[in-house]
Formats: structure tokens, C-alpha cells, sequence
């Protein structure tokens, strides 16, 4: 029995040779009978457990899927081109190794500042086959192209920031890997997915659906999600095989470090605000019988808003009370305090409103980083606070991830999200290694009796 394999716009076509019957194979992972072409066909994801099915059963195979990505190896003399100079630390070696006894599949959870790139081009290079690395944002695009280019002796592609090249190793956004995935999912044999956690969105995952590559690598520094969406993660790409945390490497990686937690009181005015807002609030979802219990109920509350006047009523008056204990007068004040006791050190300070963002940055004359940045002018702060020229920046949810944030020593949280992920990226911003073995420092002011204390708790 032979069975032919080939790439079709996202999919395997599974054709039996002769008059064999697709229904006549063994089961197979994912396969179905193509109704159009009396073939068989699967997910271009499952290429690596239908192969490992086929040689289980015995079963002889003409496997031309990855054609495309030979062709591209030999044209790029890949496996000459592909050497590196970093030496794994013994975490890092361990951390692959896991990768690589899981079948080259698989997800490595590891904090901001312990390496998780250096992992991957060392792993690039022990396959030594054509490579896809998918990232979220352009300002990461360019880091990667950057160190590629540094680090291999082969032309490196990309798809997004405005250019479409292709090479052997290539370097995408998510937005480009969805759009272009069926069309070259069949050149290349790895990829590798930063920030991973991005691929948990729904319209992301095609870009890992409709990939063949069989080794496949996640890198992320908290790979379980609020929704429940890193099982699609794991689906796609595979289990979080290795996972550190940041009390694991402090110390010894990355820079041993103190949380401080500071509560302000708000104004009087502001009392009277927020417990007026957040009253409005408690009250609908009370007579509602909302409880949180799980994220969906957030989301019906939303659905309810359009077309029930209260419960519009209700997230507005939310909003409005959100904003009064993230933004309270005190926390500036604190913030001024701790400006003045650290005015040597490398500060960032992350806020959740843009509108907070300008007035500290005039209050203080701090260069300010937002969502309106244009990107030249965010390389150019950035560059000026690695070079010394600045020792502090404030910034709105933008230095999250995604930017190569020069090494700071001290960051300070006005206000943020319950979310996990947001705490552990900033964190990490100040734990790379200082060179006089200093400790890292992050404040956290936190508007007393409010919302607020149970949503610092959670994320800690």
C-alpha cells in the first residue's frame, strides 16, 4: 500500500495509490474524505502526527509536502550558513533538550531577560532547516531581523512592516503569517512562535493551522490565559514542555529584586466619586444575579449594556470609578517621592491611560511613551535612555511586549489590569542582570479601599 502526500492551500491531501479507497487506510489524525476530490485531507497542522500514524501502520508513503522547503535548503545552503556563538546557560540546555525530547514540539515558559531567543536560534541551528519565526509586533520584527542578520550567514525574509521576501529563514508578524500562511506553508520545516500566547486569538490560530512544519516552538513568558485559549495554544504547537518562573533564575540570571507595595488614600473628592460610581455598579450586577464567577459573565454583562439603558448605566459608572482609583492625585504625589529618591537610578514608570501618561510627562519632564508614538520617535527615546542620555521614561502599555526596553533598575506601576502577564512582562523590564550586582526595584501604588487592592492581590 503506498500513500502519496501533498500540500494544498493549508491542507494535506492524502491520496492512496491505485484504486484503494481513502476509507481503507488505517485511522488516521485529522483525516477526512474530500467529497470534491474522493481524496483524503487534514489540517496542514497535523502533518507531523499523520506522518508518525503512516509509519506506525507501516504504511509506505511519497511524501511531498515539504518539497517547497528543500528546495529553499539547497538553494540557501542552509545547513553551512546556519552556526552560532552563544553558549546555553544550564537552564537554557535544559530547556531545549526538553523541547527536543517532546519531538521538537512544544512551549517554553521563561521570564523576560533569561534568553528564550538565544534558545531558539540554537535550536534553528541543531535542525538546520528552513525556518519561519512569527512574532506580534513590528518593533519585534525588526529586533529579530536584526539579530538573525547578526548571527547567520544566510539572507533572513520577512513578511510585514511593509515588505514581502521570503528566504530561507524568515521573519513574520502574526497579521502576515495569517494572511500568507496557505501559501507557504509548505517551505518551511520550523517555526517558531514568540510571544505565543498571541496564537490563542481566534483568527491567529489559522496561521499555526495552516503551517506544516512539523517542529514547532513557543516561547512565552505566561503561557495560560484568562480564557482558557492556551489549549488551542497547545493543540497547535504543542504542552508547555519547560517553565521557570522569575524567583527561579533571580539571583543567579537575572537580578535579584524587591516588590513594594504603596497605599494612597484618594481625596475626598475622589472618595465621594469613586464610592458614588462604584456603588452604581455593584448594585445592577447585585440585582442582576451577575458574580463573576467566570469570565463570560463580563461578557453578558457587555451584551446586556446594548440594549438595557441600566446596565450601559452600570459599565460606564465602572469606568468612570476605574479611572478615579487608577489615576488618584496621591499616587502622583508618591510618584514624585520616589523620583526624588531614586533621581541616580534608570526608572520607568507604566501607567494604564494615555491621558495620565502626558501629565506626568509634563509634570516631570519625562520622555513619554504611548500608543500614539510613532515608532521613530519610540527608538529614539528608547536609544537615549540606553545610552544614559535619559534615566527615566513613563510609558502607557506599550513597553508591555514587544520592544527591546533598555536595561532600567527601578519600575514603578500606577496603575494596571489584573492580568498576570502584564505584571511578570514589567517586572522583568527592571531583572536583567546589573553589572555592579545591584537589586532591581518595583513599586507598586495601589488607591486603598478600592477595587483596586483585590486586582494588585490577583495578579501577584
Amino acid at each position: 500500500m503506498d500513500v502519496r502526500l501533498t500540500y494544498e492551500d493549508g491542507t494535506i491531501r492524502v491520496d492512496a495509490d491505485g484504486d484503494l479507497a481513502p476509507d481503507a487506510l488505517p485511522p488516521l489524525p485529522g483525516v477526512e474524505t474530500d467529497p470534491r476530490t474522493g481524496t483524503g485531507r487534514a489540517p496542514a497542522h497535523r502533518y507531523a502526527e499523520l506522518r508518525r500514524a503512516l509509519r506506525v501502520a507501516g504504511v509506505a508513503v511519497d511524501d511531498r509536502v515539504l518539497d517547497a522547503s528543500e528546495r529553499a535548503a539547497s538553494e540557501a545552503g542552509l545547513p553551512d550558513a546556519l552556526a552560532t556563538d552563544y553558549d546555553l546557560r544550564e537552564y537554557q540546555r535544559e530547556a531545549l533538550d526538553a523541547w527536543r525530547d517532546a519531538g521538537n514540539r512544544g512551549v517554553l515558559e521563561l521570564p523576560a531577560g533569561a534568553g528564550k531567543t538565544v534558545i531558539a536560534i540554537r535550536a534553528m541551528v541543531e535542525l538546520g532547516v528552513p525556518t519561519l519565526v512569527v512574532v506580534p509586533t513590528v518593533d519585534l520584527l525588526d529586533q529579530w531581523q536584526r539579530e538573525l542578520e547578526r548571527e547567520f550567514d544566510a539572507p533572513i525574509g520577512r513578511f510585514g512592516g511593509g515588505e514581502q521576501r521570503r528566504e530561507a529563514i524568515t521573519v513574520s508578524t502574526y497579521d502576515s503569517a495569517y494572511l500568507k500562511a496557505d501559501g507557504v506553508g509548505d517551505a518551511f520545516e520550523f517555526v517558531v512562535f514568540d510571544e505565543v500566547h498571541h496564537l490563542g486569538g481566534e483568527g491567529y490560530r489559522d496561521a499555526a493551522r495552516l503551517l506544516a512544519a512539523p517542529a514547532r516552538l513557543g516561547l512565552t513568558a505566561t503561557f495560560e490565559r484568562p480564557d482558557g485559549a492556551h489549549e488551542a495554544v497547545a493543540e497547535l504547537v504543542g504542552d508547555r514542555v519547560y517553565a521557570l518562573d522569575v524567583d527561579d533564575l533571580a539571583g543567579d540570571h537575572l537580578a535579584p529584586y524587591d516588590i513594594r507595595r504603596i497605599e494612597v488614600e484618594l481625596t475626598e473628592a475622589e472618595r465621594e466619586r469613586y464610592d458614588e460610581k462604584q456603588g452604581t455598579f455593584v448594585e445592577y450586577v447585585r440585582d442582576a444575579g451577575i458574580t463573576f464567577s467566570s469570565g463570560s459573565d463580563y461578557q453578558e454583562l457587555v451584551k446586556r449594556s446594548g440594549n438595557d439603558p441600566a446596565a450601559r448605566e452600570a459599565l460606564l459608572a465602572k469606568q468612570d470609578a476605574r479611572e478615579v482609583m487608577m489615576n488618584a492625585d496621591r499616587k502622583v504625589e508618591r510618584l514624585a517621592e520616589i523620583l526624588d529618591r531614586h533621581r541616580d537610578d534608570r526608572v520607568i514608570v507604566f501607567t494604564a491611560h494615555t491621558d495620565l501618561v502626558y501629565r506626568l510627562s509634563e509634570r516631570f519632564l519625562l520622555p513619554a511613551i504611548t500608543a500614539e508614538t510613532g515608532a521613530k520617535e519610540r527608538r529614539e527615546i528608547l536609544e537615549r535612555f540606553r545610552d544614559g542620555t535619559y534615566g527615566r521614561v513613563v510609558a502607557a502599555n506599550v513597553l508591555d511586549e514587544g520592544v527591546d526596553v533598555p536595561d532600567a533598575n527601578v519600575a514603578v506601576l500606577l496603575s494596571g489590569s489584573g492580568s498576570e502577564r502584564e505584571f511578570t512582562q514589567r517586572l522583568g523590564r527592571v531583572l536583567r542582570p546589573k553589572e555592579d550586582g545591584g537589586r532591581a526595584t518595583l513599586y507598586e501604588l495601589v488607591s486603598a479601599e478600592t477595587a483596586e487592592e483585590r486586582v494588585a492581590s490577583r495578579r501577584r
